[in-house]
């Protein structure tokens, strides 16, 4: 028997609504009887009031409306029909070629019931072609790559060159995943795909910044659901682009706020751990395929202590720090080297000879930092022979990692590099006097 209210307030998101008998469950779809218009069960209140997202951002909803409980969560279509789409978090299509007509559907926000396990006992490195990320945050299968940075840096580019060098070489099925970005820049990237036949292996869903804030939320989570089915039902391997996920606990915090929830640390909604935590463990490999994940994060203000980037930084492998100050210098990609770090960069997961070299480069790296302020006060004529040479060799290591990348050839002319990862080690042994 379904259960029935009405609704007994109505804010910009938010719909207040009272149950004759038992409310319904968390995460459940309600229908305004009237409009056909879902809403989606948000908290329920002590005294028994419902608090229900407005998530298809109707306005007709009024005082008195009946609803009517359905039982079941938020659907997205699933299956081989998705792909080559746009969708947004309902799987809606967006991109004007007609409805979806799926013959399954999932509910977002129900959780597989599965061992994670790895799928594959030796780390497989997955070569991106951009110097500076295979050599200080290699791209393992399966595993979590953040790109950190403020606004203008780079980041959606970085983003960009990784899904065109990475998803044109491998068989895995590839998503984009766009919440509270730009809508120019998805249809940049839409474009980039179209040009270079890679929609045919592409599912793209999006939730941009022209939109309210719980369908911000609900893209990221949508697709993780969509992802889940390619893996758990097709035994797919799944590269998992997003963008930006910081924008993820920008919605979450916006929907707190309509919900009168009492912020936390930074002013940031209360759940916020658990909010992240929850979406990031579901991006996660198991015995049927894996899930790699690539996510950029903006860092407001520059501020890399900000409460919500560290609490995303924690359920990444790898973190690559993009910096203004190096954007500046007209370096591309603007990589802070010695904020940039890897859990991954060990001998058991990228040999010795690349791990060794590694640390050697580091310490050069760590030594230049020191002797430009020493540079400031004395001048470099001042410094001895070997520290002479190792200026001067750290200048040539942060210049050679600068690199033109494909997908902005159009824009400058210059054609796109691509490097092996045996190529930049060679590189930078012959920079640091080994051959």
């Amino acid at each position: 028997m379904s259960t029935t209210g009405t609704v007994t307030a109505v804010s910009k998101s938010v719909i207040e609504v009272m149950f004759d008998d038992l409310p319904p469950a968390v995460g459940e779809v309600v229908l305004i009887d009237a409009l056909k218009a879902k809403l989606v069960t948000e908290t329920i209140l002590e005294d028994g009031t419902v608090l229900c997202l407005n998530v298809e951002n109707n306005t007709s909803i009024v005082r008195g409306m009946e609803v009517t409980a359905t039982g079941g969560g938020l659907q997205i279509p699933v299956g081989n029909e998705m792909i080559g789409r746009i969708v947004d978090a309902f799987g809606h299509p967006l991109d004007g070629l007609g409805e979806i007509h799926a013959k399954a559907s999932k509910d977002i926000l129900k959780v597989t019931a599965h061992t994670t396990v790895r799928v594959n006992a030796k780390p497989e490195i997955l070569e991106t072609g951009i110097k500076v990320v295979d050599f200080f945050a290699p791209f393992v299968k399966g595993r979590k790559i953040g790109i950190i940075g403020g606004a203008g840096v780079g980041k959606t580019v970085l983003m960009m060159e990784l899904i065109h060098n990475v998803a044109k070489n491998s068989s895995s099925l590839s998503f984009f995943t766009g919440i509270g970005e730009r809508i120019r820049e998805g249809n940049e990237l839409y474009e980039t795909l179209k040009e270079r036949d890679l929609l045919k292996n592409t599912c793209m869903l999006f939730g941009q910044m022209n939109e309210i804030p719980s369908q911000r939320s609900l893209v990221g989570v949508a697709s993780t659901a969509l992802a889940e089915y390619f893996r758990d039902e097709q035994k797919k391997d799944i590269l998992f682009f997003v963008d930006n996920m910081y924008r993820y606990v920008q919605a979450r915090n916006e929907l707190a706020a309509d919900l009168s929830q009492v912020p936390s640390e930074g002013g940031y909604e209360s759940t916020i751990f658990s909010d992240v935590k929850s979406l990031q463990d579901r991006l996660s490999s198991n015995e049927n395929g894996s899930i790699t994940a690539v996510e950029t994060i903006y860092v407001p203000a520059d501020d890399l202590s900000d409460p919500a980037v560290q609490m995303i930084q924690r359920e990444l492998d790898s973190t690559i720090v993009l910096s203004r100050k190096i954007a500046e210098q007209g370096i591309r990609p603007a990589v802070d080297i010695l904020k940039t770090s890897s859990s991954l960069l060990s001998p058991e997961v990228v040999g010795e000879r690349h791990y060794t070299l590694s640390i050697r480069v580091q310490a050069i790296l760590q030594k230049y930092e020191s002797l430009r302020t020493i540079i400031a006060i004395i001048g470099e004529s001042e410094l001895s022979v070997e520290d002479k040479k190792d200026y001067q060799r750290a200048q040539e290591i942060i210049q050679y990692f600068s690199q033109h990348a494909a997908v902005t050839e159009d824009l400058n002319g210059v054609k796109g590099e691509y490097f092996t990862l045996e190529e930049t080690l060679k590189g930078l042994e012959k920079i640091m006097g080994d051959t």
